[in-house]
């Protein structure tokens, strides 16, 4: 990716290196573990994001999912830290995102330990999405209370950004308290892993605004709004009114950063789309991606969830690395 041109967009100075782009690793395909869910799998799917030209590969965040949501076209997940970590193990220069991870799940300490641990052994490849999560049932599940957890979020990145660069960190918090936690060494991402705050609401834009280094709004049409209790985001006008409102909260907070902002495209939303879209003509694919570029977005996520076999998913990838990574980037 080589640097290309900059300009001033909505009061940030961008320099564009071209688009980013993120895979999922297929380990939600908890039907077809023999194909998709074992070490040698997910070995294989991450050196094929990085031979296929991605810049990072992504995984999701569901310990304890009820049958309902499951039923209803949720999924399974593997413990983030630990399929980062593994797919660290076989690549160089990959990107390692958690897309989402529900921090408030975890004591903030704990989940800093784990992200730290990751950032240490994959080089400083970690981009820690997070967001407060919208499972009911997963909350009480993990003994969490549901209508804590923007509280909850807040609260717990401020403890991992102080944990990670301060000495003897002294917390009392509504939820955490500590006397004097020190957590070494140091983070190699400097000064600690980005991290990427997700969720279309305005209070998910002003928490990325003030507390990450990105932002990661997703699709969102209205027949999906209620159920993932999350604003419409159903065309590149309602994310671009969206950006426009980060970057007026910049303004007001004295933000001078650029955030990276990672989306999916339209064309890209459903794993079916996206599958069906990679065996016909990507040229669309490519107009959206230039679309999207030109608002502002920085980073893009596709998942090829529907694949058959992990031969057919390495044949799709392959094929959106060929046709379209390189016009884009």
């Amino acid at each position: 990716m080589g640097l290309s041109r900059g300009w001033d967009f909505l009061g940030w100075h961008i320099t564009l290196i071209g688009m980013r782009w993120s895979l999922a690793l297929p380990t939600d395909r908890a039907d077809l573990p023999q194909e998709f869910v074992n070490g040698g799998a997910v070995a294989a799917a991450a050196i094929c994001a990085e031979e296929c030209g991605f810049d990072a590969v992504y995984v999701t965040d569901h310990p304890a999912p009820d049958q309902r949501w499951l039923d209803g076209g949720g999924h399974h997940a593997l413990e983030p830290m630990v399929v980062l970590s593994y797919a660290a193990a076989v690549t160089q220069q990959l990107m390692l995102q958690t897309n989402v991870y529900i921090v408030a799940y975890r004591n903030p300490f704990f989940a800093a330990k784990s992200i730290l641990s990751l950032d240490l052994l994959s080089g400083g490849r970690a981009i820690i999405g997070v967001a407060a999560g919208y499972l009911r049932p997963e909350f009480g599940a993990l003994g969490v209370e549901f209508d804590e957890r923007n509280e909850l979020l807040g609260e717990c990145i401020d403890v991992m950004r102080r944990v990670w660069t301060e000495d003897e960190v002294a917390v009392e918090g509504a939820h955490f308290r500590s006397r004097a936690v020190t957590m070494r060494p140091r983070p190699i991402a400097q000064p600690y892993p980005p991290i990427w705050v997700g969720g279309n609401s305005k209070a998910a834009i002003r928490r990325a605004v003030e507390s990450g280094e990105g932002w990661v709004p997703f699709p969102n049409p209205p027949e999906a709004s209620v159920a993932v209790k999350s604003p419409v985001i159903s065309s590149i006008s309602d994310l671009e009114k969206r950006i426009e409102f980060a970057r007026a909260h910049s303004e007001i907070v004295g933000r001078s950063a650029p955030l990276d902002i990672c989306f999916s495209p339209f064309s890209l939303s459903s794993e079916t789309d996206a599958s069906t879209l990679m065996r016909g003509d990507s040229g669309a694919l490519i107009d959206e991606v230039h679309a999207l570029e030109a608002i502002g977005v920085t980073w893009l996520t596709v998942s090829f969830g529907d694949a058959k076999n992990l031969s057919e998913w390495r044949g799709l990838v392959d094929r959106l690395g060929a046709d379209v990574l390189g016009s884009t980037k």
